[in-house]
């Protein structure tokens, strides 16, 4: 249960980034600069934590030993997850974009065959596929089933276009970061903590994040002062806090894939709080109809799944102990 409390406090900080990713995009900011400078911020607040836990140098050496992997990983897993966020916010109000982003729990079942655990047999290491958690997949449609609700019941009021340039990227992030997360779960094992894994996984996205930032400044010019402090409130809120609590929670239960589900699931609490935000701060209409429908459905969902993950029956599939890619 302590995961799972976890998980929705952080979905809660998390809920944050679509609300003034909106904001920003509604005040003619790019989505360049509210994807950047939120990673670009999160680095010199993450260095400082690190540093007075006294982990640098264990996390450097780390790095250095698995260079090619924390680059690769840290890209797919906060590269191609925040960028196609950012982008979709132009396309659709926070809530929307926040309900889509609940494919994430699928995708982390649907993700679970491409990883294996070692199994120590008589002397002899064997590699065992990992299965995809059933019935942690069933209860997951449930929260897709209400996201479609909240699709078609916000169809009406934007046309095709818009809706596929809201849908198409928030499915590439749903994807990339439980894969990001979960491959650098699988490297660092239990030689690196959540702290040092976040901020390993910052630095080592930087290139991605500089690049973009590159672009920004050629295609948008340079980001406004009240961007530079809504992405700072960003980094800060779901960069750091919010980062630190999922990586923590998932570090929890990494070793159970229906319990890892669960606290994946989690998320969809970010879809109530970032709904409150827009009502609240953005002056955003309140779904009805359908989307309401849908809205319930998707809380109901996380519902679900947290009370099948405390099931004893649930802890027999252990994975992720010694997780590598096929």
């Amino acid at each position: 249960m302590k995961a799972i409390l976890l998980g929705i406090i952080a979905s809660l900080f998390f809920a944050v980034t679509f609300v003034l990713n909106r904001a920003m995009q509604l005040s003619g900011g790019s989505w360049i600069w509210s994807a950047a400078l939120r990673f670009l911020f999160m680095l010199p607040f993450l260095v400082v934590i690190v540093v007075l836990r006294g982990n640098i140098k264990g996390l450097i050496v780390h790095m250095k030993a698995y260079f090619m992997q924390w680059l690769v990983w840290s890209i797919v897993g906060f590269g191609l997850f925040y960028a196609p966020l950012c982008f979709a916010a132009a396309y659709g109000p926070s809530w929307l974009v926040a309900s889509t982003w609940q494919v994430t729990i699928i995708a982390g079942s649907l993700l679970v065959p491409f990883f294996y655990t070692e199994i120590n047999s008589n002397g002899r290491v064997q590699k065992v596929r990992n299965k995809i958690p059933v019935r942690g997949l069933l209860i997951s449609l449930i929260i897709l089933i209400g996201i479609l609700l909240m699709q078609f019941g916000h169809a009406s009021f934007i046309n095709g276009k818009d809706m596929l340039l809201g849908i198409v990227p928030v499915l590439v992030a749903a994807f990339s970061y439980p894969l990001g997360n979960r491959k650098m779960m699988s490297i660092c094992k239990d030689e690196i903590d959540t702290y040092q894994r976040v901020l390993g996984m910052t630095i080592a996205s930087m290139p991605f994040w500089i690049v973009l930032s590159i672009m920004g400044l050629i295609h948008a010019g340079p980001p406004s002062g009240s961007q530079l402090t809504q992405s700072l409130v960003v980094a800060i809120s779901s960069g750091v806090i919010a980062t630190i609590l999922f990586f923590k929670a998932t570090d929890l239960v990494k070793k159970d894939s229906h319990k890892l589900a669960a606290v994946e699931a989690t998320q969809a609490g970010e879809v109530i709080f970032a709904l409150i935000g827009e009502v609240l701060l953005l002056g955003g209409i309140f779904p009805t109809g359908l989307s309401l429908v849908g809205v319930i459905v998707v809380i109901g969902g996380m519902i679900i799944h947290s009370l099948f993950a405390e099931d004893k029956k649930l802890g027999k599939d252990k994975v992720f102990s010694d997780d590598k890619i096929a």
